[in-house]
């Protein structure tokens, strides 16, 4: 079963493919390795999951806001490769959460990015190494923005 099929048959559609907010690409490939850049939660074009963990928003809305940050990030992918079974592995993920001095979370909340990849790439080549980060604001008021480093069947 491909990752879009995982994907489908759970019901997580992947949303359309976002531009980028300023000057930079989405994504750039060099040999097997394709970089992701930052990505937000867009829905239909627009930021969604804004907001400050610890403040307006909890750990499971975060969860959420990383799942959903990780389907763009994945529909930039498919965009960039054709599908996303050209992902070889899942090499490295960072999840920057924007959130207060004393949320102490960031690593449940970056669950939400991690558990969907394992979902639909299974253990081998979805579970990365990762890093999760808290930060004091995130562009557009975003709750999680997510990077990451993947290893590819091209190149």
């Amino acid at each position: 079963m491909t990752p879009e099929e995982r994907l489908e048959r759970a019901g997580i559609p992947l949303p359309q493919v976002n531009e980028p907010v300023a000057n930079y690409v989405m994504a750039a490939g060099t040999g097997s390795l394709l970089f992701l850049s930052g990505h937000g939660a867009f829905d239909g074009g627009r930021p969604v999951h804004t907001g400050r963990l610890g403040e307006e928003l909890s750990t499971e809305e975060g969860r959420l806001a990383a799942e959903t940050v990780m389907l763009n990030l994945l529909a930039t992918v498919r965009a960039e490769l054709g599908t996303l079974s050209a992902v070889a592995r899942v090499v490295k993920v960072v999840v920057f959460v924007s959130s207060t001095p004393a949320f102490t979370e960031q690593h449940v909340v970056a669950n939400g990015a991690t558990d969907l990849l394992v979902h639909a790439f299974g253990e081998e080549v979805g579970r990365p190494s990762r890093s999760a980060i808290g930060v004091a604001a995130l562009p557009l008021g975003f709750a999680v923005e997510i990077e990451a480093v993947l290893e590819t069947t091209q190149g």
